[in-house]
């Protein structure tokens, strides 16, 4: 969406876009200026303060906050600005000096100056310096200064000169060497602002956006800035504009496909650029296209802008002084091998701000001088260029797709789309968003022949589809099966459709969908069967449509089991819908991926991971990482939602978050699984876990589609279980019969033991025992059914609670089982729930207790580990680290109070007294020295008061 321009900050509530206004450019240099301010107030202090550091490293702002705390303490301030032009007006910053110091002489100074007096000049400026009353002149932006002002304060003794003025001046980085003299002269002091570090760049982009950057958005903002606080206010600024930056749950997210934002012509680099001039602007120009060619961009440069290569070097040496490039040094500090500029974001806005054409004959250059390299070398297409400097190997490969598609037919065709195709495919999935998916976009357009063509359009979809562009993906996969299916093979008119279908549901346009399930649009298009077959069965299954999909599949199977090609997705596809109304077999038979050798490694690592999400619904994480194992898959190359799967179960709850607030901030959280809300259901349980009981309920209702959409069964089991929290046991009991409801209609027996498992417990704490052990029946016949251990677990444990409920004895052997079976299965989570049961029925030592406490604080679980220190206590254990277990309630509690609920259901939600409650937040106005929930609120969100797991 796009931001309002009257209000460019955030806009909250799940797809927040925006940033704050610059107020933090302090952040990071606490220790600056404590040092700066200690050297002013010194009365045995140095009288000239130079603060120093490069353009866009904060130092207006810094010497603004020394001025501020300064006049805080009741010190008498003057200002004097620097600005560009002062340097043609001789001893001007020597005539305002004097005029901030001594109002008494103004008539004098400005005689002097008129007179370009030196020696005058410098007997004011010297009886100024010597005034005995305290005053501190802040000469700010001393670059721009006049040369012989410079050389004025440049021969003064400083050390010599007893009195009160003392002068703070800030310059940009090297500076006029006149400028330099002044760090060291006698009675003056240096002080240099570096850059940030990554952790303060991450800091103040929090602060900023008011949200924490997730890993892509942090890594993004210091590659563009390299941790210039100029830099990144710029970029974050431009960003907001774009409406490009997204929150959900408190942290922040730019898309992979946001593009890089131009800066402005107002922007303090470019500026300091055009005060360069020609040939200046022209060989930085070109240098931002040719830089990774090292030295050899001089006569590359020369060559294309018909100037000599002396004055190409002259110019980046210029450009060098002006801190606008910096030199790459060689290997082992060698001589330089070429310039890089010093922020990559300026480089940006330099090649946009070339013309297409030069952009395409200096990307021309690139290409044919990395062939030549290329082809001298004999490396083959698509391998990392051999003579790019100050890439790694992925960004050289990106270096070279890029030039190639940015100069089109100004290089050989052929060649061009091989390269990148190649690039392409080297680099699938993208993850960094290096730009896949404008490659294939160049392909597509530089290929000629009608028959290359739709192939390479076909790529172009595909990778679309990867990059979450999922309208780009649908639309060229319809315009291909409507208009161009006599020039495709059969096989990639199946993959076409299955693409189609896929980008459509990815697009969350459920009606489409329908359309797509019907035998009717598939009629209107010329297309074969095995293609309609196919794309029509996967809408099928992605509705949830169980029965009418196998029906399909098992009527057509004549027709897509001729070859292993054509076979791969329909069988997976009625794998799934025999999983989901309960018959397992054939799925489990397929996850050695027979058909992988040949079918290629893309479809291959499509089938697999839509194999392993299927694992990690059912909760088999052994399975899930035994199928990657054996298809030489590691974690790193899954996409985000298998990653986020695979971190629930394994308890890293903390990464786990990343991924899924990625993909909830931007729609796109749905998997390959049967249980198509599984990211947003499994996220509510991470967060409810955590005590955050309105955060939970937020997004389960933030992902709810009414309509022609797939069951949202898991959907209700988490509200359900937010309701039980809030002791709602009626409210529970609804949300899960609507979940069974719909799981009843699309023939649903998969999942629906996370419905009929917390209904039975319910119904049997209501002493409703009769539907409770029905409730069990159900469970222990879809247990049966799906035959896998978290059905097992699931139905023990129920068991165990309805029977305990009934005040039956016969229980201590269920738990057993469920404590040895949970113990298999290796899930922290899980493990810990198992053992708590266990334990609060007798059917193990207490000191189980102490193993779940552990646990729940592995995976941050605050509340569990909350109601387990309850235990604890009342059992007579022992607690271990008492101290840091108070302050974790006290976070518990403070997190309640964020989460908007009242004592009366912060009461509920910890099984406490409303007595204990108040008491407990008494303890924490006083230990905190906050005085309201308001204050509570902020603390939390702010991090004051910092939730983190504990363990």
């Amino acid at each position: 969406m796009t931001v309002p321009s009257e209000n460019p900050w955030p806009v909250r509530g799940g797809t927040a876009a925006g940033g704050s206004p610059a107020t933090d450019g302090l952040m990071g240099r606490e220790r600056e200026l404590d040092v700066v301010h200690g050297l002013l107030t010194d009365p045995g202090g140095p009288r000239l303060v130079l603060v120093r550091g490069e353009r866009g490293v904060g130092r207006t702002m810094f010497v603004h906050a020394v001025t501020e705390r300064l006049c805080a303490q009741g010190a008498l301030v003057r200002a004097v600005s620097c600005v560009p032009g002062d340097g043609a007006r001789p001893f001007l910053l020597a005539l305002r000096l004097v005029m901030a110091v001594e109002e008494r002489r103004p008539a004098e100074a400005l005689r002097a100056a008129g007179r370009r007096d030196g020696t005058a000049m410098a007997a004011l400026l010297r009886t100024a310096l010597a005034r005995p009353a305290p005053v501190v002149v802040v000469l700010d932006d001393l670059q721009h200064a006049d040369a012989d002002s410079l050389a004025l304060l440049g021969g003064a003794d400083f050390a010599g000169v007893s009195s009160g003025v003392r002068l703070l001046a800030s310059a940009v980085g090297r500076g006029d060497g006149t400028v330099v003299q002044l760090a060291g002269v006698r009675g003056a002091r240096a002080v240099t602002l570096s850059r940030l570090t990554p952790d303060e760049t991450t800091a103040v982009v929090t602060s900023r956006v008011g949200a924490v950057p997730d890993t892509g958005l942090a890594r993004w903002v210091r590659n563009l800035t390299r941790g210039l606080p100029g830099a990144v206010d710029t970029l974050l600024t431009e960003w907001a504009r774009q409406g490009a930056i997204r929150v959900a749950d408190g942290h922040a997210f730019v898309g992979v496909r946001t593009p890089m934002p131009v800066l402005p012509d107002s922007d303090r680099f470019l500026r300091a650029l055009d005060v360069l001039g020609e040939p200046c602007h022209t060989v930085a120009g070109a240098l931002s296209v040719l830089w990774p060619l090292g030295v050899r961009a001089v006569a590359l440069i020369a060559g294309s802008a018909g100037l000599s290569t002396i004055q190409v070097r002259d110019a980046v040496g210029e450009l060098v002084d002006a801190e606008m490039v910096e030199d790459l040094p060689g290997p082992e500090g060698g001589a330089a091998q070429g310039w890089t500029f010093v922020v990559p974001l300026v480089a940006h806005a330099l090649r946009e701000r070339l013309g297409p054409l030069e952009r395409s004959r200096l990307s021309a250059t690139a290409v044919e001088t990395l062939w030549a390299d290329a082809d001298a070398a004999g490396v083959t297409s698509g391998a990392t260029p051999p003579t790019t400097v100050g890439l790694d190997a992925a960004d050289a490969v990106a270096y070279l797709a890029d030039r190639i598609a940015e100069a089109g037919t100004l290089v050989e065709r052929g060649r061009a789309v091989g390269e990148l195709t190649a690039a392409a495919e080297r680099l699938h999935p993208d993850s960094e968003g290096r730009g896949m998916l404008r490659w294939c976009q160049a392909a597509g357009h530089l290929v000629e022949r009608p028959a290359d063509r739709v192939p390479a359009l076909q790529r172009y979809a595909v990778a679309a589809y990867f990059a979450g562009d999922f309208w780009t993906a649908r639309t060229i996969a319809e315009s291909i099966l409507r208009n161009r299916p006599d020039i495709v093979g059969r096989l990639e008119l199946q993959e076409t459709a299955t693409l189609l279908t896929a980008a459509t549901a990815g697009d969350l346009d459920w009606r489409a969908l329908s359309r797509l399930a019907t035998e009717q649009w598939w009629d209107e298009l010329a297309l074969p069967v095995l293609a309609a077959t196919t794309g029509r069965a996967l809408a099928l299954c992605l509705l949830s449509r169980w029965r009418e999909a196998l029906d399909l599949l098992t009527r057509t199977e004549p027709v897509w089991t001729t070859e292993v090609r054509a076979r791969a997705n329909p069988a997976c596809f009625r794998d799934a819908a025999e999983l989901a109304l309960g018959r397992p077999e054939r799925f489990r038979r397929s996850l050695t991926v027979p058909e992988a050798p040949h079918i290629g490694p893309d479809h291959a690592y499509t089938l697999t991971v839509a194999k392993f999400d299927e694992l990690l619904n059912g909760g088999d994480l052994h399975a899930g990482e035994a199928l990657l194992a054996a298809q030489g898959l590691t974690p790193e190359v899954l996409p985000r939602s298998s990653l986020f799967l695979r971190r629930h179960l394994g308890g890293e709850w903390d990464a786990a978050l990343e991924p899924s607030r990625w993909m909830l901030a931007n729609n796109q959280f749905h998997t390959s699984a049967i249980d198509k809300y599984l990211i947003p259901a499994r996220t509510a349980a991470i967060l409810l876990a955590r005590g955050r009981v309105t955060s939970a309920r937020r997004v389960i209702d933030s992902v709810r589609a009414p309509g022609e959409g797939p069951p949202e069964h898991s959907l209700d089991a988490g509200q359900a279980a937010v309701l039980r929290t809030l002791g709602d046991a009626a409210g529970a009991e609804e949300s899960l019969r609507r979940g069974l409801a719909a799981a009843r209609v699309h023939g649903l027996i998969a999942g629906t033991d996370e419905l009929w498992a917390p209904l039975a417990e319910l119904l049997a704490q209501a002493g409703r025992t009769a539907e409770a052990t029905t409730c069990l029946d159900r469970l222990e016949h879809v247990s049966d059914r799906m035959g896998t251990g978290r059905t097992r677990l699931r139905h023990l444990l129920a068991s165990a609670h309805v029977l305990r409920q009934n005040g039956s004895a016969t229980v201590e052997g269920q738990l057993r089982e469920a404590v040895e079976l949970a113990r298999t299965r290796g899930q922290p989570y899980e493990m810990a729930i198992t053992l708590v049961a266990a334990a609060d029925a007798g059917a193990g030592p207490p000191a189980l207790l102490r193993e779940a406490y552990e646990l729940f604080g592995r995976c941050g679980a605050a509340l569990d580990r909350f109601h387990t220190l309850t235990a604890m206590r009342a059992a007579g254990i022992t607690v271990p680290g008492r101290k840091q277990a108070t302050v974790e309630s006290e976070q518990l509690l403070a997190t309640l109070i964020a989460e908007g609920l009242t004592n009366r259901q912060i009461a509920t939600v910890l099984r406490l007294s409303e007595d204990a409650v108040a008491n407990r937040l008494s303890r924490l106005f006083t230990r905190t020295g906050l005085r309201s929930r308001t204050e509570v609120v902020t603390a939390v969100l702010t991090g004051y008061l910092a939730v983190t797991p504990a363990g």
